[in-house]
């Protein structure tokens, strides 16, 4: 059982760390953990004299900046529930879930409320402007006032509260509602994945002891905080531990980033795999398959020299001070992973999904995790594979535990389907678990395709090999009348580095084809790739939305 109190910790963090930096916007001052503390006591009074309870709705909508992470904070520590939405979805999927929330409050970033319509999101009294909290619209009339006040009112309400030493928030048990993060915003697919206090903590805890966290660090955050695994460990963990959070608000580029890693050297990294695998691709595989640098890696000594100046290299594109690289959000191609491994990047792959807050397996590099796997569970959690094939040991991962979810906000079918009577959830991945309990994962349990002769063929597989060729940006393996056929997206900067035509383009891919099926098992032989001349539609999370392409087959 969990002992650690999300709220205590929160309010431990902002005591102990009280005149230090708590959060910044990238380009901008830094606030004090003393100033974040003020500014939630502010915002509880306005909670407070709107009637709100505990339980009730904040829709929070835009990029990661100050005023997001402090609006998460107050609204979890006062019992209401955080209702996080992507600022990329559109108008009439945001109208969606905050009907379908009910929030009662919004707090939105600048251009995003001109777009919606007050009278399709009841019961919402009120909306607040991201930049600056300002009142930009209200149903409930007394919400001017409340708001205008609210400067000297949370003073006189907290008034002994608002030390170092007398700082305290109401109790609140590890199984209240926290947090209502939505897995999509079209209206018959959303579903509200409901997080409790301890879910959060859960990760919160584990993350914060494997990376060694300290008071001070720097944190730059720019995946996307309305998401489970950018919220924990960009944001929530680092809070906890009195670290210093630069938001990068803006659309996170390669330039951005460089700039601002270079600024701010954080001691720890979070990514998804696209990053890391274009950097792979068009920064180091084009200079280690010359054959210059083939014939200097085969001498021994210099072949150290060489992996070293490539790591110092790569190691300063992130700043030059991390202590971890964590990468999430998708699997990472393992010709990347061996690749940074051999030349001794610490660089870690975890799992995890939304409805686990997101952790579910996950081991830091210095504990030599083995290839390919996603590391072992975290504390308070259990894990088992459902009806493992005989031969392989594959079958679904299902998880039991304290951070999975309570269910599915307001659909209890979906949640019926999803937690079975025991408390397993059933992940929906495919994978299994070693001697030594790491576990590894081989795809979706819907993306499974059954060949003629009864083998099972894992897409997700074939795909990274495939990610590896030649001028492949990205692909996709799917059944057509029985036969398997890969979409392949082009790595459009290689072909323009190598000149390549339409039809050498194709002539290409051919021998690419060719090279992979030698390494392939008969059944599961790709029998035509076809060039997408446009890129895959992706998910805000920039997964492939898979069902499009295999449904038009």
């Amino acid at each position: 059982m969990l002992e650690e109190n999300l709220v205590e910790t929160f309010g431990a963090s902002l005591r102990n760390h009280w005149p230090a930096s708590c959060f910044s916007d990238l380009g901008g001052s830094a606030i004090s953990y003393g100033d974040v503390a003020n500014r939630i006591f502010r915002l509880h009074h306005i909670f407070d004299r709107l009637g709100m309870e505990r339980g009730d709705r904040v829709a929070l909508v835009g990029r990661n900046t100050v005023n997001w992470a402090v609006t998460y904070l107050a609204t979890v520590s006062y019992g209401a529930v955080i209702v996080p939405i992507l600022p990329d979805f559109t108008p009439g999927e945001i109208e969606h879930l905050v009907r379908h929330s009910g929030a009662k409050l919004m707090v939105a970033a600048p251009g995003i409320f001109d777009g919606l319509d007050p009278e399709h999101m009841e019961p919402l009294q009120g909306v607040f402007g991201l930049l600056d909290m300002g009142l930009i619209w209200h149903r409930n009339t007394s919400l001017p006032g409340i708001v205008k006040g609210a400067d000297t009112g949370y003073v006189e309400q907290f008034r002994d509260r608002l030390s170092r030493e007398t700082l305290t928030f109401g109790a609140l048990g590890g199984d209240t509602l926290a947090a209502i993060v939505y897995t999509s915003g079209t209206t018959g697919f959303s579903k509200g994945v409901m997080l409790t206090h301890n879910a959060l903590m859960a990760n919160v805890q584990h993350f914060s002891v494997c990376v060694e966290l300290k008071a001070e660090d720097r944190i730059v955050s720019f995946l996307p905080l309305a998401h489970a695994f950018g919220c924990s460990f960009d944001f929530l963990a680092p809070f906890a531990c009195g670290c210093h959070v630069v938001f990068v608000e803006q659309i996170p580029s390669p330039k951005i980033l460089v700039a601002a890693f270079e600024e701010h050297r954080p001691v720890v990294v979070m990514s998804v795999p696209l990053i890391i695998e274009k950097i792979y691709r068009n920064r180091i595989r084009p200079i280690i398959e010359t054959p210059r640098m083939r014939t200097m890696l085969k001498i021994p000594g210099l072949n150290r020299f060489l992996r070293a100046k490539l790591r110092d290299k790569i190691y300063e594109v992130f700043g030059g001070n991390y202590r971890e690289l964590v990468i999430g959000g998708a699997a990472l191609n393992r010709e990347v992973e061996a690749f940074f491994r051999l030349i001794g990047l610490n660089i870690t792959c975890g799992y995890g999904m939304t409805e686990c807050g997101p952790l579910i397996s996950y081991t830091v590099s210095a504990d030599q995790p083995p290839l390919g796997s996603v590391g072992r569970m975290i504390p308070h959690l259990e894990c088992r594979i459902h009806r493992p094939d005989p031969a392989t040991g594959i079958g679904e991962v299902h998880v039991r535990g304290e951070n999975v979810m309570l269910g599915y906000y307001r659909d209890e079918e979906a949640t019926s389907a999803a937690i079975d009577p025991d408390g397993w959830l059933y992940t929906g991945d495919l994978g299994h678990l070693d001697d030594e309990g790491f576990l590894y994962l081989t795809g979706r349990c819907k993306n499974m395709i059954l060949s003629a002769s009864g083998q099972n063929i894992y897409p997700e597989e074939i795909e990274s090999r495939i990610n590896n060729l030649p001028c492949v940006e990205e692909s996709l393996v799917i059944d057509h009348g029985g036969k398997l056929v890969a979409l392949v997206y082009p790595d459009l900067e290689a072909m323009d580095r190598a000149c390549l035509k339409d039809r050498q383009m194709q002539e290409l891919m051919e021998t690419n084809r060719q090279q992979l099926n030698e390494d392939l098992p008969s059944y599961a032989r790709i029998s035509e790739m076809r060039i997408m001349f446009e890129e895959f539609e992706k998910t805000p999370t920039r997964k492939i939305k898979r069902t499009l392409y295999t449904a038009a087959t």
